[in-house]
C-alpha cells in the first residue's frame, strides 16, 4: 500500500510540472504572438475582401479553407524552418525579420498609394465575371493562402525572435506551434465573425421580437460598411508601424543606431514635455508615428523597385519555368 501511495505521490508531482509547463509554454505562446500585433491585425483586415462578392452561404466556408491553409502554411512549411534557423542561423533571424518589416512598408505604402491615385478597376471586374463561381471561389482562396503565407512568415518571425534563447527546442517549437494556432484561431474566427456580421444584423433587423433588436440589427447592417472601411485603415496603420518599428530596431541591432536614438530621443522629449499621468502614452505614441513615418518613406521608395524590378524578374522567372 505505501509502495502505491508512494506512486501516486509520484505520478502526482509529475502532473504538477507537466501543467506547470503547459502554463509556461502558453504564457510564452500569448506573450509572443502579442508581439506580432501589427501583422495579426493586418491579416485580419486584408482577409475578408477574399469572400467579397461570394453568396452568404459561401462566405464561412471560403474563411474555412483560408484558415486550413494559415495552419498548414505555420505548422508544416514554416515551423521547421523556424526551428532550423533558431539552431543553426540565429544570426539570420534579426535579417529576416527586417525582410519581412520591409514586405509590411510595402505593402502599407502601396495601400495608401492606391487610396490616393485610385485605379480603373473595370479590366479587374470583368475578367472575374468570365470566371465561373467555383474557379473564382479556388482563384481567390490560392491568392489569400498565398498572402497569408508572407503574412505567416512574418508573424513566425516576430515569435520567434520573442522566445527567449534558453527555451529548449521541443519548449521552442510547441511556444511557436501554439501561438501560430493561438493566432490563427483569432484572426479567422474574427474574420468569420465580421462577414456574417450583416447576415446577422438583417435577421435580427427582420425578425427580432423586440423594438430594441431590431434597431440593434438596423444599426449593425447600416455601420458595417464603415466599420469595414476603419478595420482596413488600422491594418494598414499597423502594418507601416509594425513595419518602420521592426527596421528602426534591426539597423540598431546591426550597429547603425542614428534612426532609434534619434526616435528615442524626441519620444523621451515629448513624453517629459506632457503632464505626468500621460506621459507614458505619449512616449508610446511618438515612437509609433515616427516609426511609422519611416515605415511609410521606406514603402514609397520600394514601390517603384518591386514595379519595375522584382515583379518583372518574377514573371520572367515564371514563364521560363
Amino acid at each position: 500500500m505505501s509502495g502505491l501511495l508512494a506512486l501516486l505521490d509520484d505520478v502526482a508531482a509529475i502532473a504538477k510540472v507537466a501543467a506547470a509547463s503547459v502554463d509556461d509554454v502558453m504564457g510564452q505562446a500569448v506573450k509572443a504572438s502579442s508581439k506580432a500585433a501589427g501583422a495579426v491585425i493586418d491579416d485580419a483586415a486584408v482577409t475578408p475582401k477574399y469572400v467579397h462578392g461570394f453568396s452568404a452561404n459561401r462566405e464561412l466556408p471560403i474563411v474555412w479553407k483560408i484558415a486550413r491553409g494559415s495552419l498548414f502554411n505555420k505548422l508544416v512549411l514554416l515551423l521547421p524552418v523556424a526551428l532550423l534557423l533558431s539552431v543553426f542561423a540565429p544570426w539570420a533571424i534579426s535579417p529576416l525579420l527586417m525582410l519581412g518589416g520591409a514586405y509590411l512598408c510595402f505593402e502599407g505604402a502601396e495601400k495608401v498609394w492606391h487610396a490616393l491615385n485610385p485605379a480603373d478597376h473595370s479590366a479587374e471586374e470583368l475578367y472575374k465575371e468570365k470566371l465561373s463561381a467555383t474557379h473564382l471561389e479556388q482563384k481567390k482562396v490560392k491568392g489569400a493562402i498565398k498572402t497569408d503565407f508572407i503574412l505567416s512568415a512574418e508573424i513566425m518571425t516576430i515569435i520567434l525572435s520573442a522566445i527567449p534563447g534558453e527555451l529548449s527546442l521541443w519548449t521552442t517549437a510547441v511556444v511557436l506551434a501554439a501561438a501560430g494556432v493561438l493566432i490563427t484561431v483569432g484572426v479567422y474566427g474574427a474574420v468569420g465573425l465580421i462577414v456574417k456580421a450583416d447576415d446577422a444584423g438583417l435577421a435580427m433587423a427582420q425578425r427580432g421580437r423586440l423594438a430594441a433588436t431590431r434597431a440593434l440589427g438596423r444599426a449593425i447592417v447600416r455601420n458595417m460598411p464603415g466599420f469595414m472601411t476603419l478595420l482596413v485603415l488600422v491594418g494598414t496603420a499597423a502594418m507601416i508601424w509594425v513595419g518602420g518599428s521592426i527596421i528602426v530596431h534591426g539597423l540598431h541591432d546591426l550597429g547603425w543606431h542614428w534612426p532609434y536614438d534619434s526616435i528615442h530621443h524626441v519620444a523621451e522629449g515629448a513624453a517629459h514635455a506632457a503632464p505626468a499621468t500621460l506621459s507614458g502614452s505619449v512616449g508610446w505614441v511618438v515612437t509609433a508615428a515616427l516609426d511609422g513615418v519611416i515605415g511609410l518613406l521606406l514603402g514609397f521608395v520600394l514601390i517603384p523597385v518591386v514595379v519595375y524590378g522584382i515583379t518583372p524578374l518574377a514573371r520572367l522567372f515564371n514563364r521560363g519555368g
